[in-house]
């Protein structure tokens, strides 16, 4: 006898099935591809800081070229000479510090009774040392991060920004080479206070030759991102600036 698959009970059934095996199939797929996921994020993170230190394959003016993940860990574990967890007065040498969600940390650090672990990547290029410090803020639509890279003076030696939802072509400009270039040679510290880096709306040095100002050019239509992007360096670059100070004396 043939099933009537007209009635409603059949359709609800059916479509109850196809929910669980199409579920437990995408779950075995997320299951298996875990470890690469996991893995594509460590490197990413690896190019990103390497990045931040000049380290990568840029060529032409606009390039925006990572090292290889073919390479990423060679490179890292050449060029990232210390990695450091700064919580407090205690400064301790992790070589995963890299891995420390600063987004986590700084939700744990509501908690007064909570100090916040502060990972610093110690780098060497051309013979000079150089300190990487991730950063976390809030663009226009959603989450921004990235990383800037210091010498012994406070003078950037390079960034790299990115972000989870910015507008194309207006916020989501943070992340090309134009604008991330021209935080190079800029000061985080005015005399021996910290002041950070504005992106600044109507800056008077539009090609950045004053590298003592503080400044660098916003971008045109997307004021709320840059505000965002001053805001993350005055932030989370700050929390750096004494153990960083205390380097030089």
């Amino acid at each position: 006898m043939a099933k009537n698959t007209d009635k409603n009970s059949y359709t609800i059934i059916f479509a109850i099935v196809m929910v669980i095996v199409v579920g437990s199939l995408l779950a075995g797929v997320a299951q298996g591809l875990k470890s690469k996921i996991t893995l594509n994020e460590r490197y990413e993170k690896m190019q990103n800081i390497l990045y931040a230190m000049g380290v990568n394959g840029n060529e032409g003016d606009g390039d925006i070229t990572f090292v290889s993940t073919a390479k990423v860990e060679e490179a890292f574990a050449t060029n990232i000479k210390k990695q450091l967890v700064i919580q407090g007065d205690k400064v301790t040498e992790d070589p995963e510090a890299y891995l420390i969600d600063i987004k986590k940390e700084e939700t744990k650090a509501k908690d007064p009774g909570y100090q916040r672990r502060l990972p610093l990547f110690i780098g060497e290029k051309d013979g000079e040392t150089v300190y990487i410090i991730p950063m976390r803020g809030k663009g226009l639509w959603d989450a921004i991060w990235g990383f800037v890279a210091l010498d012994k003076s406070f003078v950037v030696q390079g960034v790299f920004f990115d972000h989870a939802g910015e507008t194309p072509g207006l916020g989501a400009e943070i992340k090309q080479r134009y604008f991330m270039d021209d935080f190079t040679g800029e000061y985080v510290m005015s005399q021996d206070s910290f002041k950070g880096i504005n992106v600044a709306k109507g800056n008077n040095d539009p090609i950045n030759e004053n590298k003592t100002d503080n400044k660098v050019d916003a971008i045109a239509g997307a004021t709320i991102t840059g505000d965002g992007v001053t805001a993350m360096i005055k932030k989370d670059v700050k929390m750096y600036i004494p153990y960083l100070k205390s380097l030089n004396q």
